[in-house]
């Protein structure tokens, strides 16, 4: 257990999850069974939310695999994908499948989705899964709009890459208006889909002050599409680690990046969120997105093994939880 106390600087946070740590370079030395351990432990220790990655360039548990697992598992704590690449899966049997997942977890279901980056990280998926990489966003789109279609019953789809003058009856979610639909993203572009069609934002701007100007992007998009701003859910994701020393924290999260990018840390500091060293200094930074209008925070532990991935846990657990078991 953990004896890293709650930080004056921040206050208790209502919505704040983790990612499983899914990517067998992380559990290979312990059954991956280990990880609905894991699970369910966030969930007796007060956590909103556990959300699960999604690649074919490394080996991990498949997300949606991972999700049916932990569903009967758990009871309150919601989960999530981020994000889901739904250029792996064919649209009816991943709406099929995500419909399922939703059942199976009465209802907790939180979808986001992403198209892939240039590099290394998005075309090989493009490659690999036989799908054109120009016009991925629009393609993204229209999967969700066939989801969507497919949950509420629709009887006929037709859009510009998926037609289907026939839908077979499908799989319906737990709730009649199905899960909700997250978009990651920070373009402008990117920013005015999320406003107008999507049902939350899931970013991980290096600078709190960026978020600040995004979320006031996605809600005029919003607003323009005739939609309550307050539809777009404000989440973000952080990569977390929590240590005595700012030194040891930023050690430990350089290996974390060096392995699953390729990247120090120094360099990955310039593409996405981190909050990073001694429980003060990472309470700190979390508060800059919170007061940057942040409301539900997804955090990636910086830990290459298991156990330190559980220790992690316990220790943003008594940084952010009212009280944590």
């Amino acid at each position: 257990m953990s004896t890293f106390a709650r930080a004056a600087t921040i206050d208790v946070m209502d919505n704040i999850g983790v990612f499983l740590p899914t990517g067998q370079d992380q559990w290979a030395a312990h059954d991956p069974r280990d990880l609905i351990g894991f699970a369910r432990r966030s969930e007796e220790l007060g956590f909103s939310s556990l959300f699960v990655n999604d690649s074919l360039l490394s080996p991990r548990i498949e997300p949606l695999t991972m999700l049916a697992a932990i569903a009967p598992v758990t009871e309150r704590i919601r989960l999530g994908t981020g994000a889901l690449l739904p250029v792996l899966r064919r649209p009816v049997l991943a709406a099929q499948t995500l419909a399922s997942v939703d059942q199976l977890s009465g209802g907790r279901l939180t979808v986001t989705v992403g198209a892939g980056f240039p590099g290394r990280f998005g075309r090989p998926l493009h490659e690999l899964s036989q799908v054109p990489w120009e016009r991925r966003f629009a393609r993204l789109d229209e999967t969700v709009a066939l989801w969507r279609a497919l949950w509420s019953g629709a009887k006929e789809f037709h859009g510009e890459f998926h037609s289907f003058a026939e839908l077979p009856p499908a799989t319906r979610p737990f709730h009649e208006q199905g899960p909700p639909v997250w978009l990651g993203g920070g373009t402008p572009a990117a920013l005015a889909r999320i406003g107008r069609h999507y049902d939350g934002w899931l970013p991980y701007p290096p600078d709190p002050a960026d978020y600040a100007t995004g979320l006031d992007t996605v809600r005029s998009a919003a607003r323009g599409a005739g939609r309550s701003p307050e539809a777009v859910t404000p989440a973000l994701f952080v990569n977390v680690r929590i240590d005595r020393s700012a030194e040891d924290a930023r050690r430990v999260m350089d290996a974390y990046t060096r392995a699953n990018y390729g990247l120090p840390l120094a360099g990955t500091e310039q593409i996405q969120a981190f909050a990073v060293g001694t429980p003060d200094e990472v309470a700190a930074k979390l508060a800059r997105y919170t007061s940057a209008g942040a409301r539900h925070l997804v955090a990636r532990l910086g830990a290459l093994e298991l156990s330190d991935q559980r220790e992690q846990l316990e220790r943003l657990a008594a940084l952010t939880l009212p009280s944590s078991p």
